[in-house]
């Protein structure tokens, strides 16, 4: 192999560790707006109530809540029944499909997200290095695979920005990035190389780009779906008059709504998906001469299409909805992780392509 080959490895993988360090300054600062938007709300909310209190001292109670704990007049928790209305917090949590949460002076959150394009961009560098180091695409062994799916969750996520305000999900987006580069960097390492040539054929393109893109996709929705449990679970306990703890899922849109986005996701995940494994099917028959043989990645790759069909199908037309649904997607995911990781590493087969 040409030099200038391994020297354009060297600097991908440079480029994967300034990413990575980028995206844990991303991390902290995602992590350090939760902290402070939690205690300012909590600030706000002590104010307000000593205000009302001050106001209505028969209505309101020693503690400064509302005789009614769990909700106010127009239904909204009690909490946002006291809060003043030209508060410049909007808390996502207190109403289903208000997916805000910023307040108008939310640096942290702008630096977060402006250090996550910087970190898109230097990790965008390690994979194109990576191309042109090997020759090909660089999604020919696990650690190609993690590097470019790290990069295409994270892409994918800051194109959800320009829609939707997701920046909330940055912190557990980052932090899965960050574990995704980790692994790549110290378990999955693979120098450059040529591919098997099972593998040099135009499908490859095709077929593991959307695998990719629909990975990256069930990511997201992973981490929706474990913060909808969590919500669901504070949303509970407000209503039997519990404490709102943790203080940051305030933050956070309220459970019903992160469903219904999880849904949606996963129902673009879930036609990529479709494709991968049709594409996958066609692939096979061009190199081995049959569509299907039930190799363990191609049953796997199956499972989980099975799985979020499922809940896809389950939510829709059998009611499937709140923790259920939520759980079936985190199961969906941990099929994904699963046949990547133990299906690639332990099990023999003709895709046993791990390089390792």
């Amino acid at each position: 192999m040409p030099v200038i080959n391994q020297t354009l490895g060297q600097y991908s993988e440079l480029f994967m560790l300034l990413a990575a360090g980028t995206y844990t300054v991303a991390f902290i600062a995602f992590a350090w707006d939760l902290a402070k938007s939690s205690k300012t709300l909590q600030s706000v909310d002590r104010k307000a109530a000593e205000t009302a209190a001050a106001k209505f001292p028969v209505a309101i109670g020693a503690a400064g809540v509302s005789p009614n704990p769990t909700a106010a007049d127009d239904g909204r928790p009690a909490d946002a029944a006291v809060r003043p209305s030209s508060s410049n917090v909007a808390v996502g949590g207190t109403a289903d499909g208000d997916m805000r949460y910023a307040v108008k002076q939310r640096v942290p959150a702008r630096v977060a997200v402006a250090l996550t394009v910087l970190g898109v961009v230097i990790h965008g560098a390690g994979v194109i290095t990576r191309a042109f180091g090997a020759g090909r695409v660089p999604w020919g062994n696990m650690y190609e695979f993690l590097t470019t799916g790290a990069f295409a969750v994270i892409a994918v996520f800051l194109l959800a920005l320009l829609r939707r305000d997701l920046r909330f999900l940055g912190t557990f987006v980052t932090g899965l990035v960050i574990i995704m580069l980790v692994a790549a960097s110290v378990a999955y390492w693979t120098p450059v190389g040529h591919l098997v040539p099972a593998l040099q054929s135009y499908w490859l393109i095709i077929h593991v780009s959307i695998a990719v893109l629909s990975s990256a996709l069930f990511t997201l929705t992973f981490a929706m779906s474990a913060l909808q449990l969590v919500q669901a679970r504070r949303e509970k306990a407000l209503a039997s008059g519990g404490p709102d703890k943790p203080a940051f899922m305030r933050l956070i849109p309220s459970a019903l709504s992160l469903e219904n986005l999880s849904y949606r996701f996963n129902a673009i995940g879930f036609l990529g998906w479709t494709f991968t494994l049709i594409f996958g099917a066609i692939w096979a028959e061009k190199a081995w001469g049959r569509f299907w043989g039930w190799d363990t990645k191609e049953v796997w790759t199956f499972v989980i299409w099975v799985v979020y069909a499922g809940y896809l199908h389950a939510r829709a037309t059998r009611g499937w909805t709140g923790t259920r649904a939520a759980w079936l997607s985190i199961v969906g995911y941990l099929c994904v992780v699963f046949n990547f990781t133990i299906v690639n590493q332990f099990f023999n087969g003709l895709h046993s392509y791990s390089g390792l």
